[in-house]
């Protein structure tokens, strides 16, 4: 580890890794059994979530907490030999983010009433990594004030995928010189609305990124979802408790049960990100992620010789080790599996989700 200035772990920080998920707009790769942040998705020879922890090690080494499902349990400690026992928490069922982040929350509070937690999803992409960190450094110092921290991403254009947070006023805060007061959160736009919303320079992406003191979470919570926070704090109390209490939740994202609420109340910042983030969202953003193997052609687990290529563009992703020839095919995608073969085109990966609907709906749940 590195020992300029700014490189050491951070004192009483504590990563927590959501990884939840079906990542369903990448099937047939991505499924219920085997989500996309166990998936090696860049060619980097790391899955998305051990990139995750890559991340996040140098800024608080082994204080890390994974929550994921059940049945996804042995595969993430599998993926990280390192992440200590205790420090993988596994949800009897899903009950959406503010439950998973919050159960993470509650336990580490129990285990110092200090701690700040950092929460970054398992599945995203982010180049940049130290401008990533020296965010990071900036959400601690703004969160050890008592503020729920998020960081937003600076947009790229009007997406209307993702939601937009909303910055006002600087705030003067030792050792973050670009915080910002929080004046909303706001959903998914039209396009119009996001363009507009770009135009005004106080819009930024909402990548789901949150700092805050444990404490600070739980009680914000308590005032928000006292049922929920109730629950939670009952569970770190006496984990035994977690099959009877868990379905009791309440299944809230935590952008609405306390990002939201918090905003309203002035109690909400964000550092704005300035590094590259990609929250691989269909074959669309995948390969854009991708460089070109040959022309045109972006490749995913096989090799660029597999693939044979006339007149045409696009992404091909395999695991059955099949020779794929494509011919007068213009952005095309193609994604083979032992089992199941999607051919589309970027322009509609982000109907593939429908296509996952359909299999539920006609009892072929083995596919998803």
């Amino acid at each position: 580890m590195s020992d300029e200035p700014g490189s050491a772990p951070i004192e009483g920080l504590y990563a927590v890794i959501p990884a939840g998920g079906a990542g369903t707009r990448l099937w047939p790769l991505s499924r219920a059994s085997s989500p996309k942040f166990l998936h090696d998705l860049t060619g980097s020879g790391r899955s998305l979530l051990q990139a995750t922890w890559d991340r996040l090690a140098p800024l608080c080494g082994t204080n890390v907490v994974v929550v994921t499902g059940e049945p996804h349990r042995a595969a993430v400690a599998a993926q990280l030999p390192q992440l200590p026992f205790d420090a993988l928490l596994a949800e009897p069922s899903p009950r959406d983010s503010a439950a998973a982040i919050g159960l993470a929350a509650a336990v580490l509070e129990r285990r110092d009433p200090d701690a700040v937690v950092a929460s970054f999803a398992a599945d995203h992409v982010i180049v940049g990594e130290d401008r990533f960190a020296a965010c990071v450094r900036e959400a601690v110092a703004v969160a050890r004030a008592g503020y729920v921290v998020t960081i937003g991403i600076e947009p790229t254009h009007p997406a209307t995928g993702f939601g937009y947070i909303q910055a006002g006023s600087p705030l003067e805060v030792a050792g973050a010189p670009r915080a910002l007061s929080v004046r909303s959160f706001v959903e998914k736009p039209d396009e119009a609305t996001a363009a507009a919303y770009l135009a005004t320079g106080e819009y930024r992406w909402n990548a789901g990124m949150f700092v805050v003191r444990a404490s600070v979470l739980l009680d914000l919570l308590a005032a928000y979802q006292p049922t929920l926070a109730a629950g939670l704090r009952a569970i770190a109390a006496d984990p035994a408790r977690l099959p009877e209490v868990w379905p009791t939740l309440t299944r809230i994202a935590i952008d609405h049960a306390l990002a939201e609420p918090a905003a309203r109340d002035g109690q909400v910042a964000v550092i704005p990100g300035d590094f590259g983030w990609d929250d691989v969202g269909d074959f669309a953003s995948l390969a854009g992620l991708l460089p070109k193997a040959v022309d045109d052609l972006r490749v995913l687990g096989t090799r660029a010789e597999d693939v044979l290529l006339r007149d045409s563009s696009g992404l091909v992703v395999s695991s059955t080790g099949r020779t794929v020839a494509l011919l007068g095919l213009e952005d095309v995608v193609v994604v083979d599996t032992p089992d199941a073969l999607l051919v589309t085109t970027r322009a509609r990966a982000q109907e593939v989700k429908a296509v996952v609907d359909r299999l539920k709906e006609s009892g072929r749940t083995e596919l998803t």
